[in-house]
C-alpha cells in the first residue's frame, strides 16, 4: 500500500485517523495497540510473509535491549550483546539485500522486503543508544514494535530514531491544530509526489531508456528531470509521512531541506535525506573518530562514511561510485576548498554544487557503470539536440516542470513568513494554506486517476 493510492486515501487513512481520534488520550495503550494493527497491516498489504520477518526483528532486539539493560555494570557481557545485536540486524541487512549481489545470481533470487534498510537502521540506533546509556531499555514490547512499524515512516523513511519519539510512545497530543497542520503537510508531500515528481518521471524514465544517439540537450534534460523526480519523490513522501505523524499526535524531524539552494556539496548533505546523514555521522563517523584524529584520518572517515551511505542504498557498483563521488567533494572542500567557495560569489558555488549533484545522479539513476559513462559522454559532447530536448514535453509537462525548478528553492516559506509578519497574517496565511490544502489534494485526485503511472523511487531501499 502506497501513500498516493486511492485506497489509502479514502479507506485506510480516514479509518485509522477516526479510531485514533475515538480513542481517549488517557488509553494510550489502547491507542498504540490499535496503531500497531494498523501499521501491520499496512505492511503486510503488500509484504504479507515479510511482515513475520520484521517482527522477528522485533521481537530479536526487544530482548537484546531487556540483555543490556539487565547486565547493567557488566561491561564485557554488555559489549557481547551489542556485537550480536549487530551481526544480526547486519546479516539480515546482508542476507536480503546484498546476498543476489554477491553470489552474482548463482541461487536463486531473494526478494527484498520493503523499507528494510529503514527499520532496521531504526532499530539499530535504539540498540545502540541503550548501549550508550543514552536511552532506558523499553520494557513494553507493544510500545518498541510500534516504533519500529509506524506505518508513516516504515517503508521510506525518515528513519526516526527512538531517542526523538521514546515519550510520544507513552504520551501525544492530538489536537485541532496539530491535526491542521498534518493535513496540510500531507497534502503538499502527496502533490509533490503524484502532480510533480510523476509526471518528470516519464520524462527521465524516456530520456535515460535511449539507448543510441542521445544528444547532448536531452541528456541534460533527462538528469534534471530526474532530479526533480528523486528530490519530490523522497521529499513528497517524507512531507506525508511527517503530515500523517502530526494527525496521529506524533512528531518527527525534518528529512529535507531545499537542497537544491546549497552553495557545496557539504552544505547539500546537511539539507538532503537529514535522517540518514544525521544517522551515519552519529553512529559510524562519530565512532570511528570524526575529525578528532588528524586530517588524513578525518579524511578517510569520511571515505568510509559515503561509501556505506552509497551501499547502504543498494547492492550496485554504481551506488557505491555515487557515495565515494560525494566523498571525494566532501573530502576536497574539507581540504580548502570549501573556504574558497565562501569567498566566491554565491552563484558561482551554487553552480558547481549542481554540476557535481547532476554528474552524480547520473551514476545513482543509471543501471550499470557502463551506461552511466555512456549517459555522461552524451551529456558532455555538447553536440547540440535542443530541439530534440524540447520534443520530450508537452505543454502540460513543460509548465509543471518550471514550477518544480522554482518551488526547489524556499519560496512558499518565504511567501509565509511575509504573509504572517503583517497585521492578522497569521489567520491569513492559514486560510490560504487551507484553499491551498483542497486544491492541491483535488488536482492530486485528478492526476492519479488519470494515470497508472505511480512509482516510490525509495521503495527499492
Amino acid at each position: 500500500m502506497i501513500f498516493s493510492s486511492t485506497i489509502f486515501l479514502f479507506l485506510f487513512l480516514p479509518i485509522v485517523l477516526l479510531l485514533n481520534y475515538l480513542i481517549p488520550q488517557k488509553y494510550i495503550t489502547a491507542k498504540n495497540a490499535v496503531l500497531l494493527a494498523a501499521s501491520l497491516l499496512f505492511y503486510a498489504w503488500g509484504e504479507p510473509v515479510n511482515v513475520l520477518l520484521m517482527l522477528l526483528s522485533i521481537l530479536c532486539n526487544f530482548i537484546f535491549g531487556i540483555g543490556l539493560g539487565k547486565c547493567e555494570g557488566d561491561k564485557r557481557a554488555r559489549k557481547i550483546i551489542l556485537i550480536i545485536s549487530l551481526i544480526f540486524n547486519l546479516g539480515l541487512l546482508f542476507f536480503f539485500k546484498y546476498f543476489n549481489f554477491v553470489t552474482g545470481g548463482i541461487f536463486p533470487e531473494i526478494a527484498l522486503p520493503i523499507g528494510i534498510s529503514f527499520f532496521t537502521f531504526q532499530i539499530m540506533s535504539y540498540i545502540i543508544d541503550v548501549y550508550w546509556h543514552n536511552v532506558v531499555p523499553q520494557k513494553s514490547f507493544l510500545k518498541l514494535a510500534l516504533y519500529i512499524s509506524l506505518f508513516p515512516q516504515l517503508i521510506a523513511g525518515p528513519i526516526v530514531r527512538y531517542i526523538d519519539v521514546e515519550k510520544q510512545l507513552t504520551w501525544r497530543a492530538c489536537t485541532a491544530e496539530k491535526t491542521a497542520r498534518g493535513m496540510i503537510r500531507f497534502s503538499m508531500g502527496l502533490a509533490k509526489k503524484v502532480i510533480i515528481s510523476n509526471t518528470v518521471a516519464v520524462i527521465a524514465d524516456t530520456i535515460f531508456a535511449i539507448d543510441m544517439g542521445l544528444a547532448s540537450a536531452t541528456a541534460w534534460v533527462g538528469v534534471i528531470c530526474y532530479a526533480l523526480q528523486i528530490y519530490y519523490d523522497f521529499s513528497g513522501y517524507s512531507d506525508m509521512a511527517i503530515g500523517i505523524g502530526h494527525m496521529l499526535g506524533f512528531d518527527f524531524l525534518e528529512n529535507f531541506n531545499y537542497p537544491y539552494v546549497s552553495g557545496s556539496v557539504q552544505e547539500f548533505w546537511r539539507r538532503w535525506h537529514i535522517s540518514l546523514s544525521s544517522w551515519f555521522r552519529d553512529y559510524l563517523y562519530i565512532p570511528l573518530g570524526g575529525n578528532r584524529k588528524g586530517q588524513v584520518r578525518t579524511y578517510i572517515n569520511l571515505v568510509i562514511v559515503f561509501a556505506a551511505t552509497g551501499f547502504w542504498h543498494g547492492a550496485s557498483f554504481s551506488f557505491v561510485v555515487w557515495g565515494l563521488y560525494h566523498g571525494f567533494f566532501l573530502v576536497i572542500e574539507r581540504m580548502g576548498f570549501g573556504k574558497l567557495l565562501k569567498k566566491i560569489p554565491k552563484a558561482v558555488g551554487w553552480i558547481y554544487t549542481m554540476l557535481a549533484v547532476l554528474v552524480g545522479w547520473v551514476f545513482f539513476r543509471a543501471d550499470t557503470l557502463g551506461d552511466a559513462l555512456r549517459y555522461l559522454g552524451a551529456m558532455f559532447s555538447f553536440n547540440g539536440g535542443f530541439a530534440n530536448a524540447m520534443a520530450q514535453f508537452t505543454n502540460l509537462s513543460f509548465l509543471i516542470t518550471v514550477i518544480a525548478i522554482i518551488l526547489s528553492a524556499p519560496i512558499f516559506p518565504f511567501i509565509k513568513g511575509k504573509l504572517e509578519s503583517t497585521a492578522g497574517g497569521a489567520k491569513a496565511a492559514f486560510i490560504c494554506e487551507g484553499v491551498m490544502m483542497v486544491v492541491l489534494v483535488l488536482t492530486s485526485v485528478l492526476f492519479l486517476t488519470g494515470s497508472d503511472y505511480n512509482p516510490f523511487i525509495y521503495f527499492r531501499f
